[in-house]
């Protein structure tokens, strides 16, 4: 076959294995990247219609054509028409690089069409943060007559205790806590390791818990620390619902997220006082740049410190 006259369908499981075992990415991100692909394969009328949102393309030939730059930028057009955020366009742009470069050094192609390719200008959305008092309410508003109550609540204390995202919770295992040392080895993204201490208030409820958790429905989720009621491991979609309700139930109109509750976690520490390097770790970050970005201090807390400690703002009103 005429390297450039390609079935881009055809590369997708080796993209997938290259993507997953030899650059480290997690399951979600190879995920993500593979269906951007599927969307350029159903752009070029490669197959059909790819199996996740948003439906996108044109149908042309049963072949994919020549891919190019102008073909590229079709493609990244139409989704922009679709009304794709920014934020989802530049993931869709690295999907692209990460899949012709692969492509190149299989040598299935001999030149790489995203060199020119600009990813689209993301601004900083940073999620709302919680006060200690809206976190204490979402405790409150469990309702503790139902038997998952134990769990939420621990959920709850491990997401904003020890600032796990929501896939390294769900992906927890009780042989890598420590109750008594108060620690956990966490598996981030890229499969890479780290420790993150517990907090009193976290080791408690995770204690409770597993003196209630239910009997695991298999034994791939032996080991595995939260299950729902049916004992199989929970779903990143089932954590995002329960925090989401718990919000919603008490009287929180900002929207959360388990996110929220990881980047509440991090502004709230940093307030405390905390050193920016020590928060890069808890988080996970590989840069300090990326810490930087999602831990911030909002400018009604800046004011507040200066109206309280400094001599020429005393006795002036926020």
């Amino acid at each position: 076959m005429n390297p450039n006259l390609m079935k881009i369908s055809e590369h997708l499981p080796d993209f997938d294995h290259y993507l997953s075992l030899e650059r480290g990415l997690s399951p979600n991100t190879v995920e993500g990247y593979s269906c951007d692909i599927r969307h350029l394969a159903e752009f070029l009328g490669d197959e059909e219609p790819a199996d996740c949102e948003p439906p996108i393309g044109r149908q042309a030939t049963n072949q994919a054509a020549s891919v190019d730059e102008n073909i590229l930028h079709e493609f990244l057009a139409s989704l922009h028409d679709l009304g794709l955020s920014p934020a989802s366009q530049a993931r869709v742009v690295a999907a692209l690089r990460s899949f012709f470069r692969f492509l190149v050094s299989e040598k299935v192609v001999d030149r790489d069409p995203t060199v020119l390719l600009e990813s689209p200008k993301v601004g900083r959305m940073l999620p709302d943060v919680l006060s200690v008092e809206e976190i204490d309410a979402m405790v409150a508003a469990i309702p503790w007559e139902k038997e998952e109550s134990v769990r939420n609540h621990a959920i709850v204390e491990m997401l904003y205790g020890s600032g796990l995202r929501v896939s390294e919770l769900c992906d927890l295992r009780i042989t890598r806590i420590s109750m008594t040392e108060g620690l956990a080895i966490i598996e981030g993204k890229g499969s890479k390791q780290r420790i993150v201490p517990l907090s009193p208030t976290a080791i408690r409820c995770v204690s409770e818990y597993l003196a209630v958790r239910p009997m695991p429905k298999s034994a791939a989720d032996d080991d595995i620390l939260f299950l729902n009621r049916r004992g199989a491991k929970m779903t990143r979609v089932m954590v995002f619902i329960i925090i989401r309700q718990l919000a919603e139930s008490a009287g929180i109109t900002k929207k959360v997220s388990p996110h929220t509750l990881r980047h509440s976690f991090a502004t709230h520490l940093l307030e405390g006082g905390a050193n920016l390097r020590a928060i890069q770790q808890m988080l996970g970050h590989e840069s300090i740049a990326t810490t930087e970005i999602y831990v911030h201090l909002d400018t009604s807390h800046l004011r507040r410190q200066l109206i309280e400690h400094h001599p020429h703002y005393r006795g002036t009103t926020e």
